[in-house]
């Protein structure tokens, strides 16, 4: 048997490895001296092997082997090489057992320590170390010492070891290295006072501030905010003889930029070439990114066009700038190009970049390609970090994926990636859009113990989600507790809960809260006015909503359009167009143009009066003033012309909005159908509906059941059933609407059997029947006094699962009350009431006339009672049918009550009512007696 090869040995190794290195070929000669083993490579390889490694970046490599014993340069190369991998505490055990040390190898591990800004309170215990052990220190040990310092934010340590280092003689003096260490550290910490006095130190002993220290006094003055003094800073450091470079510019520059500055910004740059310094690539960036926050995103385009022919290629950070930018300004086409030119040049995708595109996806619900980003960012060996956690929730939440958004929750805690109130905001925010708000309330508490205190957005989203399930005092109870927590109300606040307190009938405790803010001094705006001024219209009560808006002027907030739309919106809905039309020249005289929202709540309330003429001359007035006709415009107007019988005008409309680029949609087919129902033209419905189509109508599966219900209506199941072929023709199959417009339409021509025929024809195309199927057969049924089938309609229903609703128990309760048979009506009104159905004024008045007939007063009295008890106010048709069965028992004392109700209600007893009472009342041959007695009831 043949022996096994035996691996070459270490000095042909090392050398292979030594020539790799030289020739640039890195990853082969990784990969050999990897096959060394770490003790064989004689010593005077290694002395070279080491430090050719460490020197090109083999950090890894490098560290496998023991330095030579008694050689600092290999010992040194093997600390620089740990301290690149960052692991300190193995370059800090091997500084400690060699004897090979030396100024550099501390230098070495002092500087690993200040470049990851950790760890910087051990640099003097080293140098103490370092006198320990009798290894002199030197100009850059100190001024290494104090970087690590500083950048540990210990910069009052830092100022203390260097007078330290002066007094016991260990230095002259620091030198300029020494200083700007002092001076960046206190700019970081924001102590600009200290930096300034740290400078002037410095000339003081003879140092000259050199140009990193002027740009680190620069960018710490513009940080704080104190722009004025950087500038003057600026002209110091040219009066010390000190040119600004690029650095200096560009730090400006961002500052500009900064503060919406971007003329100044520019100004600053010409300056800057006209001196002789060139532009890089953050200077150009930061141009960009101010371009961007002022909205001017054509010329950063340009700008970031023009950056490689300037000599500066855009970098990553350039186009993380120009995309998240584009993103926020919703112009998704052009940053998903730049996001394809990223990849094709290779640039490399950030952390920040893939953040900002997961932001952007999430807003526009695409969650799939959330998640995709996400582990393309992954992938990359990005590690996801608490900006990146919470927009992935925030995105899962708008999806209405709160429990994926959990499970991102869990495992950001996992990794030790700590939440913050944005990030439980955004859960809490979709829990309470899905009523969870129990769940929600639970998180806040979870957020407190865990230290992190919800802020205004957090309590605001809450109590918006308890005013939205009409849990009123619940919101009240947690708007109470963000007070006692100390959160201040915002203009947010007050909006919700004035708006939360309308919707639910509370309109006096919205304005008492509304003037209770005022009292406080809370500096209220036009949207807090214009939704209390909106409230107080909706409740009719007009003087006070004037009173609001006279208020709104005494408080310098001028009325905006907003304000104007809302008085003419309100005012229409109330039929006070007359009313509405004076605002709107109150609104033209104060030099504030009706917009779209104006013009289009006009001609709408004009449209409902039947005024087409009126609505057709704000049409003209709204093209005079230059403002466009929308397709809200045209839909409202042609509905209307439609309905008025103006047919001609309509069609001409139809074909002005098709040639202004508006293709009708099916809403606006919907309206215009409906208008054409109402006008008393079924026949011109199918006309209609072709025009449409030929105006540019997608004629999909909604436009034809809109059809077909408007057909089936009006019982034209002919043409309904050749709608139903030509829809199959298209290919378009019809669903449950469908079916169930046919059914309807075979019932309104009295056509019962093919009513059950077409649920038949339903059942065999593999359409479910639904509980409105199911209401429209019974509906049917009661319809054609065909009740008693009920039961196998009933039957159908249970089989397949299908619960009867409040119509459903509607139909068969009055269903049964006409046939008579009050024992199964009554069953059945019982039953609807124990599973909690609130009956319909019509179901009751069906028991009602019902016990009526047969004399059972009593009952139709006990029933009632029961309508008022259970908040179903009885109508005038109610009265009439109880006045009438007491009328025919004489019964004058019951006939004076419910006459006294009717009035006091505004009701007014009916013709048949009154010759009713008369023929009760009456003896023969003295009718007018009766009426004498009529006058005298009713005048009570």
């Amino acid at each position: 048997m043949a022996p096994p090869p035996q691996p070459p040995h270490p000095s042909f190794l090392c050398p292979l490895a030594l020539a790799l290195l030289r020739a640039g070929r890195l990853s082969a000669a990784s990969h050999v001296a990897s096959t060394l083993p770490a003790a064989s490579p004689p010593a005077a390889l290694l002395r070279r092997l080491i430090p050719a490694l460490a020197s090109a970046g083999l950090a890894a490599a490098a560290v496998r082997f023991r330095p030579v014993p008694g050689d600092p340069l290999s010992l040194n190369s093997t600390l620089l090489s740990h301290c690149a991998l960052r692991s300190f505490r193995p370059a800090l055990a091997l500084l400690r057992s060699s004897e090979s040390v030396d100024t550099v190898s501390y230098n070495v591990l002092i500087s690993g320590l200040a470049e990851q800004g950790r760890h910087g309170g051990l640099a003097p215990a080293l140098l103490a170390e370092m006198c320990k052990r009798g290894v002199p220190f030197d100009a850059v040990t100190v001024n290494t010492a104090l970087v690590a310092l500083c950048r540990d934010g210990q910069v009052e340590g830092a100022a203390a070891l260097a007078e330290m280092m002066v007094r016991g003689g260990g230095i002259h003096r620091l030198d300029v290295v020494g200083w700007n260490a002092l001076i960046d550290g206190y700019c970081k910490a924001g102590d600009m006072e200290a930096a300034l006095a740290a400078a002037q130190r410095m000339k003081t002993q003879g140092v000259g501030v050199d140009v990193v220290g002027y740009n680190t006094l620069v960018a710490g003055l513009c940080r704080a905010g104190e722009s004025d003094a950087a500038r003057n800073m600026l002209e110091t450091m040219k009066g010390d003889g000190v040119e600004p470079n690029v650095v200096t510019y560009t730090t400006f520059i961002a500052e500009c930029c900064r503060t919406n500055a971007v003329d100044d910004a520019f100004s600053l740059y010409e300056e800057m070439v006209r001196m002789g310094v060139l532009p890089d690539v953050v200077t150009l960036s930061a141009l960009v990114d101010g371009l961007c926050r002022a909205g001017r995103f054509s010329e950063a385009y340009a700008l970031f066009r023009e950056m490689e022919k300037i000599g500066a290629a855009p970098n990553h950070v350039t186009y993380c700038t120009l995309i998240d930018s584009l993103w926020k300004a919703r112009r998704g086409n052009e940053s998903h190009g730049l996001l394809a030119e990223v990849v094709s040049r290779g640039v490399v995708m950030d952390l920040v970049m893939y953040t900002s595109l997961m932001d952007w996806l999430g807003k526009q619900g695409k969650i799939d390609e959330v998640k995709d980003t996400f582990r393309c960012a992954l992938s990359d060996n990005h590690t996801p970090n608490g900006v990146t956690y919470t927009v992935l929730i925030d995105a899962f939440c708008r999806a209405g994926n709160v429990d994926e958004a959990e499970q991102m929750l869990m495992e950001m805690e996992d990794k030790s990636v700590r939440p913050n109130v944005v990030t439980f905001s955004s859960i809490i925010n979709g829990l309470s859009k899905q009523g969870l708000l129990d769940k929600a309330t639970d998180y806040m508490r979870k957020m407190k113990e865990r230290g992190i205190d919800p802020n205004v957005v957090t309590y605001g989203t809450v109590i918006d989600g308890f005013f939205k399930c009409q849990e009123q005092e619940s919101a009240l109870d947690l708007y109470h507790e963000m007070l006692c927590e100390g959160v201040e109300v915002n203009k947010f606040i007050v909006d919700l809960l004035v708006n939360g307190l309308r919707k639910n009938g509370k309109m006096e405790e919205a304005e008492a809260l509304f003037r209770d803010m005022n009292k406080r001094g809370m500096l209220l705006d036009h949207v807090n006015y214009t939704t209390l001024i909106d409230g107080l219209f909706k409740m009719g009560n007009m003087p006070a909503a004037f009173k609001v808006g006279q208020e709104l002027t005494e408080r310098n907030l001028l009325p905006d359009a907003v304000v104007y739309n809302v008085f003419v919106n309100c005012l229409c809905m109330l039929g006070k167009s007359k009313e509405a039309e004076s605002i709107l020249k109150e609104m033209q005289t104060t030099g504030l143009k009706p917009d779209q929202v104006t013009y289009n709540t006009m001609i709408t309330a004009q449209c409902r009066e039947g005024k087409t003429a009126k609505a057709l001359k704000l049409l003209h007035e709204m093209k005079r003033s230059s403002i466009k006709p929308n397709l809200i415009t045209y839909s409202t107007l042609i509905a209307g012309l439609f309905e008025a019988g103006s047919v001609e005008k309509a069609k001409f409309l139809l074909n002005e909005m098709a040639s202004s680029g508006f293709s009708p949609t099916s809403l606006t087919h919907r309206k215009v159908l409906q208008a054409c129902s109402q006008s008393g033209r079924p026949n011109m419905i199918l006309e209609i509906h072709e025009w449409m189509v030929n105006a540019g109508l997608s004629a999909d599966i909604t436009v034809y059941n809109t059809l077909l219900r408007v057909l089936c209506y009006h019982g034209m199941t002919r043409k309904a059933t050749v709608v139903l072929q030509e829809m199959s023709g298209r290919g378009i199959a019809p669903d449950t609407i469908t079916f169930n417009a046919l059914i309807l339409g075979h019932f309104k021509s009295t056509h019962v059997d093919n009513a059950f025929g077409t649920y038949d024809e339903m059942l065999r195309h593999g359409v479910s029947p639904n509980i409105a199927t199911f209401n429209t057969l019974l509906g049917g049924l009661e319809s054609a006094g065909r009740i008693g089938e009920a039961d196998k309609v009933l039957n159908e229903m249970k089989r397949r699962g299908i619960e009867p609703s409040n119509l459903t128990y509607d139909i068969l309760v009055t269903g049964y009350g006409k046939q008579s048979n009050k024992v199964e009506a009554m069953r059945l009104y019982c039953e609807m009431v124990a599973k909690g159905f609130l009956p319909k004024v019509s179901t009751y008045n069906a028991l009602i006339s019902d016990f009526v007939k047969v004399g059972m007063m009593s009952q139709a009295k006990e029933l009632l009672n029961e309508m008022n008890k259970r908040g179903v106010p009885p109508t005038s048709c109610t009265y009439d049918i109880l006045v009438c069965g007491w009328a025919k028992l004489r019964n004058g004392t019951e006939v004076r009550k419910l006459l006294k109700d009717m009035k006091d209600k505004g009701f007014s007893p009916s013709k048949g009512t009154l010759n009713s009472i008369c023929r009760a009342f009456s003896k023969p041959g003295m009718t007018w007696e009766a009426q004498r007695l009529l006058k005298k009831l009713y005048k009570v």
